[in-house]
């Protein structure tokens, strides 16, 4: 599942420093599955139900390098508090200008800034390859989750597409998907490499 930022209170200790928002590196991995564990454990933003394996982490992470999407993480005073990613939104070759955006922060430091702070870099990042549409997967629940990232995502110039209704189980409760949907440079305008 893609795109969640849960509803939490922030966290109480003040910063002694600001976030940096810098490229992942290989040796984030063990952080980055640190913080998804406790989403697919605890919430519902990810559909995923079993923690993968750091190797299986270690794979996902390579995968997105070597389509040469962005891959992002948030740190303060070299701890990662959240990350951020875009991948391929469908793998058929027709959708090959489209992408998706992930984007996951520690619960500890959720409400903090720092979801907008990655993904207002991924945009960047986004923009400068030959993508022209970025799609946001939120999970949404009647109970408030996912209220977080779809207010984020509209900040951001995502508008909502439709929503998937109950097609998530998770945690005793159905789950739908809200599609969210933003243009990356020129958007539909003009052909792909042009201009």
């Amino acid at each position: 599942m893609n795109a969640p930022l849960p509803v939490h209170a922030p966290a109480s200790a003040a910063p002694s420093t600001a976030p940096s928002i810098r490229t992942a590196e290989a040796g984030d991995v063990p952080a980055i599955l640190a913080i998804y564990a406790h989403h697919v454990q605890f919430g519902r933003a990810s559909f995923e139900e079993q923690v993968p394996t750091l190797a299986e982490m270690e794979r996902r992470f390579a995968d997105v390098g070597r389509q040469g999407l962005p891959y992002l993480v948030a740190q303060r005073d070299g701890v990662v508090l959240g990350y951020a990613y875009a991948s391929a939104y469908r793998t058929r070759s027709g959708y090959r200008f489209t992408i998706e955006d992930s984007i996951y922060i520690d619960h500890r430091h959720a409400g903090a800034g720092l979801g907008r702070a990655l993904l207002q870099e991924l945009l960047v990042r986004c923009e400068r390859g030959p993508w022209r549409q970025m799609v946001a997967v939120v999970a949404s629940t009647a109970s408030g989750e996912g209220a977080g990232s779809i207010a984020l995502h509209e900040k951001m110039g995502f508008r909502v597409i439709g929503r998937l209704e109950a097609v998530g189980f998770k945690h005793g409760q159905w789950i739908d998907t809200l599609l969210m949907q933003r243009p990356l440079g020129a958007g539909n305008v003009g052909l792909p490499g042009a201009g």
